[in-house]
């Protein structure tokens, strides 16, 4: 055994096994996850093209939806095209630092997925709520400075976690039972005391899912009163009618999240197949719906969309 062998304290080389249990299914199950990723890229790209194309949607609402778009695409494309070449061509290997380095987009961009959905509703808070100071509020520099907040938070969370990795011995081998590199799939790998990633990855979930979804239940409540106190119903219906798209995609990201965690909890003796196609689901949905649910429930975008493409046809 060479010399560079004996004093790494790492792989080379991970496996990713896929979904253990159905290897023999491979191909059929990369069936849904190619659409579902075709759909992503397709949704994704156009809501960015027609925001930055239309000077009339540079506005705060579809500038917090373009950045949303570009971290499912950026979230999607970390992970799938990698779960296609195993499906497809089973080519398990991922580098060491390759699999860090998906680690950490992987969940640096959730992170940032969950602080764009907050910035969303302080969004609908202030046209809703103070509808009077809306450009005064949400200006290019505010907005500039929440992404960049999201950025810097989602940053500052996960990089520790490349170097806490590396500073393991892998002696239980090195491959990872799992479609792509998620933190405790590999942690599970380590030999040593592995209790502080373990206690920082639990911290880390618990402090962005309080957190942001405490921010987010205070912008419906002072909504929700504001819209009570409107006059009519029609201008009720109006006003909640802008908030429909958001709590759309709230579910589509929180509902599998949520759905994944009491499933590791409560079915702890399920096929381990099971826990892996929900974590797959809580990646996926969220990507691929969120483009279809702001196409269909925002007119501006729907008729950008559909001007876009007759002009295509034309």
């Amino acid at each position: 055994m060479s010399a560079s062998n004996m004093t790494s304290t790492h792989p080379n080389v991970f496996l990713l096994m896929g979904i253990p249990g159905l290897e023999h299914l491979h191909i059929w199950i990369s069936i849904p996850f190619c659409s579902a990723y075709a759909l992503a890229l397709l949704g994704n790209c156009t809501l960015l093209y027609v925001i930055w194309d239309n000077a009339s949607l540079h506005e705060p609402m579809y500038l917090f939806l373009g950045m949303l778009a570009a971290i499912d695409l950026v979230l999607s494309s970390t992970v799938l095209p990698k779960m296609l070449a195993i499906f497809w061509f089973r080519d398990k290997v991922i580098n060491f630092f390759a699999c860090l380095t998906q680690m950490f987009f992987l969940h640096s961009f959730s992170i940032m997925e969950s602080a764009v959905l907050v910035a969303m509703a302080f969004d609908r808070y202030v046209a809703i709520c103070k509808p009077l100071h809306y450009t005064t509020v949400l200006t290019q520099t505010l907005i500039t400075r929440i992404g960049l907040a999201a950025v810097v938070r989602a940053v500052a969370l996960m990089t520790p976690l490349p170097f806490l990795l590396r500073r393991f011995h892998y002696c239980r081998g090195p491959v990872v039972a799992h479609c792509y590199c998620e933190h405790m799939a590999v942690v599970r790998l380590a030999c040593g005391d592995t209790r502080f990633n373990n206690i920082y990855g639990i911290a880390v979930a618990v402090f962005i899912a309080v957190f942001d979804l405490l921010f987010i239940t205070l912008s419906y409540i002072f909504i929700l009163q504001a819209v009570l106190q409107l006059a009519s119903r029609e201008a009720r219906y109006k006003a909640f009618g802008t908030c429909v798209s958001h709590i759309g995609a709230i579910l589509a990201f929180y509902t599998p999240a949520v759905l994944s965690s009491i499933m590791h909890r409560v079915a702890r003796r399920a096929a381990p197949h099971v826990h892996i196609l929900f974590a797959n689901f809580y990646l996926l949905f969220p990507p691929m719906v969120n483009p279809i649910i702001y196409g269909v429930k925002t007119k501006q975008i729907r008729e950008c969309v559909i001007g876009l493409f007759l002009k295509k046809d034309v």
